[in-house]
């Protein structure tokens, strides 16, 4: 018998990634291909969709040209995507500006306001269960409101990146529920456009575009769209989800007691609910998951892998060279570096505060830091310094996540999952066994796969769904390494309060 496919598209901030998997799960085809971020001014990130749209061509017709392929057999494709990204569009779906990014910090002006206008944070809590964060696209409407009036005005609609290739595939513009979730602007609790709070805002309610479930049918690939990319026409695409969600979902979350930890660009800690949850002080973001009546509590950190490759292009390019010449990662020539190093490392502390922050310190102003150099530390100190501070920020996020559910172990999937090294780091300052799953290095392209199924019928929902992953690595943790770790967090929690008059001081210059 022959066997059927499904084809998961991923958007994400470092590039496009498409692959085809059959009915088992199995990935018999992946393709990625890269693009730019601009940065226009400090603390500002931008992406031209066109570069998005062409990189998906290109992943498309490369994975449909895989041996063994037959177009017909496809039942299905969805797309997962960075959030939050807003892409604004005109009457005639003509991107109107460069597309403003989860990681842009330009917005904290217009982020305080709606919070005040909503009555505070408990106020804005009663509209959306969330808090409006920087990273969130209501800010980014309301800053090109205020400082684009003639874009804004020119705006007939907007969408999440996800979105804009939805609709260059089908022609039908949408919005599925966990990006809508992370918009700021989306009452949760009843799966919805906030009404009250786009009218607190002043927003023009006919912007905001249809809201679809993630395994809703969205529309199906155009003639002109089929050409572009190898894609059968007609080939029915749903509509997917908001990549800090999907991938997730692709990892195999979708019950509580199970935590996510991504290590990507940015950092992600995430659990499932079978229903609606309360947003303790509004740290966390509570999503709607990928599925009617579930749900999705999400805590993000704004550098993860994106901290340790500024470290690696800043200061391991001796690595790189290395790497180069013998053929391997250069990953692998610093995790090595690591490992020579000492839980703890020695001493040195690593903030990840190369964007600002997101969770728990919603701040756009904090920044980056090594603490505790001596004239006897090394290189490898620093390098697990790196990964180590990342994990404390995640540590921090688990935390809070423990408030409102569960935490029996932990699923990893990133780049960061990929070393053994930083593993056994997660184990021992989580506290919890973590698991890699089948397929998650594939992140938010393999849930697309799995929410394709689901709409398609290959799969009754999400639960059967993951029934499909299977167990690749398990990791314990070390408890010879629990006081050095229980040390070092320690010193790590208390450098941002100590550090936050230094912040605004900076912030001021």
């Amino acid at each position: 018998m022959k066997r059927a496919y499904l084809i998961g598209l991923d958007i994400g901030t470092s590039g496009a990634k498409c692959i085809i998997a059959d009915e088992q799960g199995e990935v018999v085809a992946s393709k990625t291909v890269e693009y730019p971020l601009y940065t226009p001014k400090p603390g500002w990130a931008e992406q031209d969709p066109a570069d998005w749209w062409k990189a998906i061509q290109e992943g498309c017709r490369a994975v449909m040209a895989a041996p063994g392929i037959d177009g017909d057999l496809i039942r299905g494709v969805s797309l997962s995507g960075q959030m939050h990204g807003l892409v604004a569009l005109d009457k005639d779906r003509e991107v109107i500006r460069p597309s403003i990014l989860w990681c842009d910090q330009r917005t904290q002006k217009q982020c305080d306001w709606i919070t005040a206008e909503a009555g505070g944070l408990e106020g804005l809590l009663t509209y959306t269960n969330n808090a409006m964060f920087t990273a969130y696209t209501g800010g980014k409407i309301l800053w090109l409101k205020e400082n684009e009036p003639e874009n804004y005005g020119k705006m007939d609609v907007f969408c999440c990146p996800k979105d804009y290739i939805r609709y260059k595939l089908t022609g039908e513009i949408a919005i599925d529920v966990s990006d809508a979730s992370g918009t700021g602007l989306f009452y949760t609790k009843e799966r919805r456009w906030s009404e009250g709070l786009i009218a607190l805002a002043g927003l023009d309610r006919s912007i905001f575009p249809p809201v679809l479930e993630s395994i809703d049918l969205a529309g199906r690939v155009t003639k002109e769209a089929a050409l572009l990319t190898g894609l059968p026409e007609g080939l029915a695409v749903y509509a997917g989800g908001g990549d800090a969600v999907i991938q997730t979902t692709g990892s195999g979350l979708v019950k509580p007691g199970i935590l996510g930890v991504v290590i990507g660009t940015a950092g992600n800690v995430t659990t499932g609910f079978d229903g609606f949850q309360p947003n303790p002080q509004g740290k966390l973001q509570m999503f709607c998951n990928n599925q009617p009546g579930l749900y999705h509590a999400l805590g993000c950190t704004n550098a993860a892998g994106s901290a340790y490759r500024w470290y690696r292009d800043v200061l391991c390019q001796h690595q790189v060279r290395e790497a180069r010449e013998k053929g391997v990662s250069v990953y692998e020539l610093m995790n090595r570096d690591a490992a020579a190093s000492v839980p703890g490392s020695h001493g040195i502390v690593y903030l990840p505060y190369l964007s600002g922050e997101r969770c728990p310190y919603p701040d756009p102003d904090c920044r980056s830091v090594f603490y505790g150099m001596n004239l006897k530390t090394t290189r490898a100190d620093l390098t697990r310094a790196v990964m180590e501070g990342v994990t404390f920020s995640l540590k921090q996020v688990i935390d809070l996540v423990r408030l409102v559910g569960p935490a029996e172990k932990v699923y990893t999937s990133g780049g960061g999952a990929a070393s053994p090294l930083w593993r056994q780091i997660q184990a021992d300052v989580f506290g919890l066994p973590v698991y890699t799953m089948s397929a998650a290095s594939e992140g938010g392209a393999y849930g697309a796969v799995l929410v394709a199924g689901v709409g398609a019928g290959v799969w009754k929902d999400l639960q059967e769904a993951v029934t499909i992953l299977q167990v690749e690595t398990e990791t314990l943790p070390d408890p010879s390494t629990r006081a050095a770790y229980e040390d070092a967090f320690g010193l790590y929690d208390m450098l941002y309060p100590a550090l936050k008059p230094v912040y605004e001081a900076g912030a001021k210059e």
